[in-house]
């Protein structure tokens, strides 16, 4: 007896420990665990797929795992099941089949599924194995954007090498042909108007050869105050007075080192950009600042090394640009501009000068509201540094218990804004725009600060949820985040003067900052 005693106590110690090692396994693992009955009804809802889908397990759990699905696979889903069921055809079970999934605030996302059939106790259940594959595909798409634009900008340098071979033979022949031309007035307007010619297509090679990471660069240690100072009055007389300018200049920015009349020239290619796309007048604001770009930000962007950088801004409240527009506006002589005005050049040249200088160009727009475009720029000396790493900084400022509610339509930048506010100790709640924001701050009146993007999609801007909120609950705090900068956000009447920005891309120690200044106020 006391050998099946033992046996007894050693079978369920082993039980015990591997369902202990189930349990850790199901919490800790980063993929989303679902078991479904023979009629798709949900019978176990892992703590990563909480996490994954945003909705509790007690909400999931007993209901049909349609909800958790878009159409068409929400419509499709039943004639899976029941055909594998009756015939065994496998549609719905196998490993790595990618489909979206339907998150509770709405949004849709790209994942890999793997399922699998068990047994248990004469039941048959079907168990769902979710990954995740938004960063994988976003990082795909900014892999084949930067290989594109690596290809275009090789041949652009090489067609404007060959170019620029040709037009040294043409100038100098038109050089030496000049003394032999007859003296009858037109043999001369001729030869000029060839030589112009000649020129503008050198200027054009010039631009080319920016794009391409080619031309040749006198770099300086510089002081961009200095250089925005020097520029404010010859760019107020070029602009016309319809634009009306303001500056916004770190008091102790940093030096960084560039070639000052590349990054004039930039400078004024912004501004011009900015005028067009205001045709009836607007205010243009040009910022600098010192700042920071982090992995979390730089491990999404191929090109971008994590560091410390000096910003140069140009904003606009004009016109904006569309996704698509966005997409292909860093292209060599791609333009939305009409036939015959301006080269396709401008942003290219820019986006060129900036890589080939160590930095980065970053472009935010809105339809309707306005565009920024930013120039970051190596600070002087400072080399790039680990500044993304998950363990709390020392002195970084933690959460007292409190809730904070973050609101962000793009799923990426949602899905990390969560994890770092988290990781500093708060509880969080997430939506995906104003209206499902809305809904949550109704069903959650513990939450104490609004931690929302300025513009979103379905209508309600940034500051119209705030609106909403304070009306809801008169203390709660609210901080905005926008890849516009602050001055820019109030000239687009996004936000108003006076409220709390923290402009994108930010650090952690950024945000861990700001969140304790103002719930601490």
């Amino acid at each position: 007896m006391s050998d099946e005693k033992g046996a007894l106590e050693a079978a369920k110690n082993a039980l015990r420990l591997s369902e202990e090692r189930l349990r850790s396994v199901l919490a800790t693992t980063p993929d989303g665990i679902i078991t479904i009955n023979a009629r798709g009804i949900v019978d176990s809802f892992s703590p990563s797929a909480e996490r994954l889908f945003g909705y509790r397990a007690d909400e999931v759990i007993g209901q049909n795992v349609k909800m958790l699905m878009p159409e068409p696979y929400k419509a499709e889903h039943d004639q899976y099941l029941s055909r594998y069921l009756s015939s065994g055809e496998k549609k719905i079970i196998g490993i790595g089949r990618q489909v979206e999934a339907r998150r509770k605030d709405g949004s849709v996302f790209p994942m890999n599924l793997a399922v699998d059939e068990i047994n248990s106790q004469g039941e048959r259940l079907f168990t769902g194995i979710i990954h995740d594959v938004t960063d994988q595909m976003a990082r795909e798409e900014e892999l084949r954007q930067a290989q594109k634009m690596e290809a275009v900008g090789q041949l652009t340098g090489g067609v404007a090498h060959d170019f620029n071979n040709l037009l040294t033979v043409i100038m100098g022949n038109l050089e030496m042909l000049e003394p032999r031309l007859p003296d009858d007035g037109l043999s001369g307007t001729l030869l000029q108007e060839a030589m112009e010619a000649a020129e503008l297509g050198a200027q054009l090679t010039a631009r080319m050869l920016a794009f391409a990471r080619r031309q040749p660069l006198e770099p300086k240690v510089i002081n961009l105050n200095d250089l925005v100072r020097e520029m404010t009055e010859m760019l107020q007389r070029s602009l016309g007075e319809s634009i009306e300018i303001s500056t916004v200049l770190e008091k102790n920015l940093h030096r960084t080192k560039a070639d000052p009349t590349q990054l004039q020239n930039a400078l004024l290619n912004l501004c011009i950009n900015a005028r067009d796309a205001m045709p009836k007048g607007g205010k243009l604001s040009i910022e600098t600042a010192n700042t920071g770009i982090d992995e979390d930000y730089a491990k999404s962007r191929v090109e971008v090394r994590p560091g410390d950088y000096v910003m140069l801004s140009v904003s606009d409240n004009g016109t904006g640009m569309s996704q698509e527009t966005l997409s292909r506006v860093l292209e060599p002589f791609f333009t939305t501009k009409d036939v015959g005005v301006g080269s396709g050049l401008g942003l290219s040249t820019i986006y060129g000068f900036s890589r080939q200088s160590g930095g980065h160009l970053r472009l935010y727009s809105e339809v309707g509201v306005g565009t920024t475009v930013s120039i970051y720029l190596p600070q002087v000396g400072d080399k790039v540094s680990d500044l993304g790493r998950s363990d709390d900084a020392p002195g970084e400022p933690m959460a007292q218990n409190e809730t904070i509610l973050v609101v962000e339509d793009d799923h990426r930048v949602r899905r990390t804004t969560v994890a770092r506010v988290e990781a500093l100790g708060y509880t969080v709640l997430a939506a995906a725009d104003g209206e499902t924001a809305l809904e949550v701050l109704r069903d959650s009146p513990g939450v104490d600060l609004l931690f929302t993007d300025v513009v979103m999609p379905g209508g309600m801007m940034g500051s119209a949820l705030a609106d909403e909120a304070k009306r809801l609950y008169p203390n709660i705090r609210v901080l905005f985040t926008s890849g516009y900068t602050e001055q820019a956000g109030v000239q687009a009447g996004a936000i108003r003067e006076g409220c709390d920005l923290l402009k994108k891309p930010y650090r952690r120690p950024e945000l861990a900052a700001k969140l304790r200044e103002i719930l601490d106020r």
